[in-house]
C-alpha cells in the first residue's frame, strides 16, 4: 500500500540542529536506531509522515492541529540510521538490522534488539511476522541454525546451571540423562512426531530466503538454549514454565526475580531454558509461550500486547580437543553469548483506547516502564555529552534493570522504531520521534572479543578426512575378488581325461601315436558330450529364461499397471494430505482464535467478578451508610425532640415569668389607678373646699393601697393576678407614642394582642377590647382615657361611646 500526501506547505522549518560532534572513540558504538513506517489502514486516511530519503523523514502536523505562533504549520525532519518505508519487506529489514547481531552472536558477542512505538504501529508484526512473512525472530533462528547445524553437539552435552552459566558433561552422561528424561516424560519418539510442525508457523519463511553466516569456527561445538519471559505490571513471569492445570482452583503464575551473576550480568532466576536443535523446534517453543502472553482487545488494536515480552537466545560453544574428535572438558573454555529480542508493549492514551478497570492499570504500568526507559536514556546521554556522573535509575523498572548490562557495554543495542503515519497518532508519534532521536546519541562500549583457543585450527576437518580414508581402506580390504570365470574354466579343463606321454624316442614307434590319437578321440568324444550337454542345458536355460522373461514382462506390465494405480492413489493421497494440512491449519487457527477468545472471556470474567465484588462492596457500604444515616436521623430526631422539649419548658418558664412580671406591673398600675381614683373622688366630694394633704388622709385608705410613686421611683412588681387574666382574649390598642408609666396607670393584660390600629382580623380573635385614648382637654392639658368594652359592641370616638363601656378618665 502506498502512502500519498496531499497538503499545502506554507513554510518549512529548518531541520533540527545536529548535536555537537565529539571526538571519535574507537571503543564505543552508538545505539543503532532504525525507523519503520507501516502502511495506512485505509487509503482515505490523512498521513502525517513523509519519507524524504533512506535516512530522513519529515513529520507534518495534520490539518486543524495547533499551529505555530506565526500561524505556520510545524514541520520537523528526523534522521535515523536507516528508514524503511511502507514498501520494504521483512527480508530487507532483517538484512540490515538483525543479521549483524546473529554474526556477533556466533562469534561470542551479546546483542539487544527491541521494537518501540505506540499501540498499533506494527511492533509485533516486525518482531514475529505472519505466515509467509516471517519477522526478525524466526529469521534470526533460521540463520543461526543454518550456520551451526553441522557443528552442533549432542543434546545435554551442554547443561545450564541456575546461575546464568553453562556446564559440560561427557557424551555418556549426556546419553544417560537423555534416556532418564525421556523415560520420565514418556515421550514416544516416532519420526512423524519429531518432524510434526505447527501448520500455522510451518511456512513462516520461504526456502529461497534462507541465509547463513560466514566465518563459523568449525573447530567448536555449539548448543542453543532459548527462554521466553514477559514483564506484566512490573512483574516477571516465565511463559515456558510448566504448570499443572486445575479447573477448580487455578493457580496463578509465580513471579520471578532478577539476580546478578559472578560477571555482574543480570538474569532471571529460576527461568526455564530449553535446549533446541532446529529453528522449527525453537519457534515452536516460542509459539507455545506466545499463546500464554497477556493480550487484550482495545479500541485501537484487536490483540494489543499488555506486557513486554523478552525472547532470549543463548548460544554455548566450546572448542574440540587436540584430536578434533571430542569436546574439550574444560568449563573455562566454554563461551556463552546471548541475543535478547524484545517486543515492548505500546504506549497508549486511555482516552483513545477506551480502557477501563484492569486495562487502565495495565496501560499505566506500561507507560510508567516506558517513561523510566526514556529517563535512563536521557541521563545516559547527559552523562556522555556533558561529562556528568548522575546515577541512572535502572532499578526503577524491571525492563531497564534487566538490560542494564547492555547499556554498560555488554553488547550491541539496536532499536526498531515503528510508527503509524495516521494523522490521529501525530502527538504520540512526535514523542516517539524525539525519544528515538535522543537514543541514537547514546554510545555503548564495544564488547571484548572472545579469546582464541591455542589448538591448531582445522582439527575437525582433519579428523573427518582420516576417518573417511580409514573406512575406505577397510572396505577395499574386505571386498571379494571376482574369479568366477577362471574357476569355471579350470574346472572344465580338469574334468577331461589326461593326455598320455607323446615323446617319440624311436622313428618306428607305433604305440605312442595311436595311443595319443585314441586319447585325443576320447577327449573329443567327451568334449562333444559336454558340448551337447551344455547345449541342452543352454537350451533348457534359454527356455527357462524366455519363460521367466515372459513372466517378467507380464509382471512388469502388472507392476506398471499397479504403479499407475498407485500414482493415482498417491495423487489422491497428496490431495487429501493438502486438504488435511489446510484443514489442520484452519483448525489450528480456529483453536488459536478460541484460545484468544477464551483468554478475552477470562479477562472479561475477571473484570466482571472484580466489578461485581466492587458493586457488592459498594452496596454493603451504601447499606452501612443508610443504616448510619437512619441512626443519625433517629439520634437527631431524639436531639431535636429533647431540644424542643427543653425549649418548650424554657419558653413556658419565660412566659410564666413574663406573665408574672406583667401581672405584677398590672397590679401596681391598678393600685396606682385606685389611688388616683380615690384622690380624684375625694377632690370632687362636696363640703370640702380644699384637697386634704397627705398627712390628713385616713390611715385606712392610705393602707388600702400603696402610695402613688413618683415618676423617678421605679415601680416594684407585685405578685398578683390581674382580674382580666381569665380565659378571655383581649386586644390592647395603644397609640403610636409610648405613654409614661409613671403618670398613667394602664392595666397589663396577659395574652393580649397589642396593636396601634385595631383591625377586623385582630378583633375577630378576641373577646375584649382595651382602648387607650389621648386628647387635649379644654384647659390645654393632655387627657388620657382607658376604655374597656366587649368587642361585640360598636366603638365610637369621643363622647359618642355606646352603653356598656367602662370608662376611666384620667387627666394629666
Amino acid at each position: 500500500m502506498s502512502c500519498s500526501f496531499s497538503f499545502s506547505i506554507r513554510k518549512c522549518k529548518t531541520p533540527r540542529r545536529p548535536p555537537p560532534k565529539k571526538p571519535p572513540n574507537s571503543q564505543k558504538d552508538p545505539v543503532g536506531v532504525y525507523l519503520r513506517v507501516r502502511p495506512l489502514a485505509a487509503e482515505d486516511e490523512e498521513c502525517c509522515i513523509e519519507v524524504i530519503s533512506g535516512t530522513t523523514v519529515q513529520l507534518h502536523a495534520p490539518e486543524g492541529f495547533k499551529v505555530n505562533r506565526n500561524g505556520e504549520y510545524k514541520e520537523t525532519q528526523y534522521s535515523f540510521k536507516k528508514v524503511f518505508g511502507v514498501s520494504v519487506d521483512q527480508m530487507e529489514l532483517f538484512e540490515h538490522v538483525a543479521k549483524p547481531l546473529i554474526v556477533d552472536l556466533i562469534h561470542g558477542k551479546n546483542g539487544l534488539l527491541f521494537t518501540y512505538g505506540v499501540t498499533g504501529s506494527g511492533k509485533t508484526f516486525t518482531m514475529t511476522g505472519s505466515p509467509g512473512q516471517g519477522g526478525l525472530l524466526p529469521r534470526s533462528l533460521d540463520m543461526l541454525f543454518n550456520s551451526i547445524d553441522p557443528y552442533q553437539a549432542k543434546r545435554y552435552v551442554f547443561k545450564t546451571d541456575d546461575k546464568n552459566g553453562v556446564d559440560l558433561q561427557c557424551e555418556v552422561d549426556a546419553l544417560l540423562e537423555r534416556q532418564r528424561r525421556d523415560n520420565a516424560l514418556n515421550i514416544s519418539k516416532t519420526p512423524s512426531s519429531r518432524q510434526r510442525v505447527d501448520p500455522e508457523i510451518g511456512d513462516m519463511l520461504k526456502p529461497e530466503e534462507a541465509c547463513k553466516a560466514d566465518g563459523v569456527d568449525e573447530d567448536s561445538s555449539y548448543s542453543v538454549f532459548v527462554s521466553y519471559i514477559e514483564i506484566y505490571n512490573n512483574y516477571i513471569y516465565d511463559l515456558l514454565e510448566e504448570m499443572q492445570e486445575d479447573a477448580i482452583k487455578p493457580k496463578p503464575p509465580q513471579s520471578k526475580t532478577l539476580r546478578e551473576d559472578q560477571n555482574h550480568n543480570m538474569y532471571v532466576a529460576g527461568c526455564m531454558e530449553v535446549e533446541v536443535k532446529s529453528a522449527e523446534e525453537a519457534f515452536q517453543v516460542f509459539w507455545r509461550g506466545q499463546k500464554r502472553r497477556k493480550v487484550a482487545n482495545t479500541r485501537l488494536n484487536r490483540e494489543s500486547s499488555r506486557s513486554h515480552s523478552v525472547f532470549i537466545i543463548k548460544l554455548a560453544q566450546a572448542p574440540l580437543d587436540a584430536d578434533g574428535d571430542n569436546i574439550l572438558q574444560d568449563k573455562n573454555q566454554v563461551s556463552v553469548s546471548q541475543l535478547c529480542l524484545v517486543d515492548l508493549a505500546g504506549s497508549e492514551r486511555t482516552g483513545r483506547t477506551g480502557a477501563e478497570g484492569t486495562r487502565i492499570r495495565e496501560a499505566g504500568n506500561i507507560n510508567q516502564s516506558l517513561l523510566n526507559l526514556r529517563t535512563c536514556i536521557e541521563i545516559l546521554r547527559e552523562n556522555q555529552m556533558c561529562g556528568t556522573n548522575k546515577m541512572v535509575p535502572y532499578r526503577d523498572s524491571k525492563v531497564t534493570h534487566l538490560f542494564k548490562n547492555y547499556f554498560d557495554g555488554e553488547g550491541k543495542v539496536r532499536m526498531v522504531v515503528c510508527v503509524n503515519p495516521n494523522a490521529g497518532d501525530y502527538e504520540e508519534t512526535l514523542l516517539v520521534m524525539r525519544f528515538a532521536e535522543m537514543t541514537q546519541e547514546v554510545e555503548v562500549a564495544r564488547p571484548v572479543d572472545r579469546p582464541i583457543c591455542g589448538f591448531t585450527p582445522g582439527r575437525r576437518h582433519r579428523n573427518q578426512t582420516s576417518k573417511e580414508e580409514l573406512s575406505h581402506r577397510l572396505e577395499e580390504r574386505s571386498s571379494p575378488i571376482d574369479n568366477g570365470g577362471i574357476s569355471v574354466l579350470n574346472g572344465m579343463a580338469l574334468s577331461l581325461p589326461p593326455l598320455p606321454s607323446s615323446e617319440l624316442t624311436d622313428p618306428n614307434d607305433e604305440i605312442t601315436l595311436p595311443r595319443l590319437i585314441e586319447a585325443l578321440q576320447n577327449r573329443q568324444r567327451i568334449r562333444q558330450m559336454m558340448v551337447e550337454e551344455c547345449s541342452r542345458a543352454a537350451n533348457m536355460m534359454k527356455s527357462m529364461l524366455q519363460e521367466l522373461d515372459s513372466n517378467l514382462n507380464s509382471k512388469e506390465n502388472l507392476i506398471h499397471e499397479q504403479n499407475g494405480r498407485l500414482a493415482e492413489k498417491d495423487r489422491a493421497i497428496q490431495s487429501n494430505k493438502t486438504e488435511i494440512e489446510r484443514l489442520e491449519k484452519k483448525a489450528k487457527m480456529q483453536e488459536n482464535k478460541i484460545i484468544i477468545l477464551q483468554k478475552t472471556t477470562k479477562i472479561y470474567e475477571d473484570d466482571k467478578r472484580s466489578l461485581q465484588q466492587e458493586l457488592e462492596t459498594r452496596g454493603q457500604r451504601l447499606q452501612r451508610e443508610l443504616s448510619d444515616k437512619r441512626r443519625m436521623e433517629q439520634r437527631m430526631q431524639g436531639m431535636v425532640s429533647d431540644t424542643q422539649h427543653k425549649w418548650e419548658k424554657e419558653c413556658e418558664r419565660r412566659v410564666n415569668a413574663m406573665q408574672l412580671e406583667m401581672q405584677n406591673k398590672l397590679w401596681v398600675k391598678d393600685e396606682k389607678l385606685k389611688q388616683l381614683k380615690a384622690i380624684v373622688t375625694e377632690s370632687k366630694t362636696p363640703g370640702r373646699s380644699d384637697r386634704p394633704s397627705r398627712e390628713e388622709r385616713p390611715p385606712a385608705k392610705r393602707s388600702a393601697s400603696p402610695s402613688p410613686l413618683s415618676t423617678t421611683t421605679p415601680v416594684r412588681p407585685l405578685h398578683r393576678r390581674s382580674r382580666s387574666a381569665g380565659g378571655e382574649k383581649w386586644v390592647d390598642h395603644k397609640p403610636t407614642s409610648s405613654l409614661d408609666l409613671g403618670t398613667v396607670l394602664q392595666p397589663v393584660i396577659p395574652n393580649a394582642i397589642q396593636v396601634s390600629t385595631p383591625s377586623e382580623k385582630a378583633l375577630s380573635k378576641c373577646d375584649r377590647y382595651v382602648l387607650t385614648h389621648q386628647e387635649v382637654a379644654s384647659d390645654g392639658e393632655i387627657q388620657t382615657k382607658l376604655i374597656k368594652c366587649s368587642v361585640a359592641l360598636e366603638m365610637k370616638a369621643g363622647s359618642n361611646m355606646g352603653p356598656g363601656f367602662e370608662h376611666h378618665g384620667i387627666t394629666k
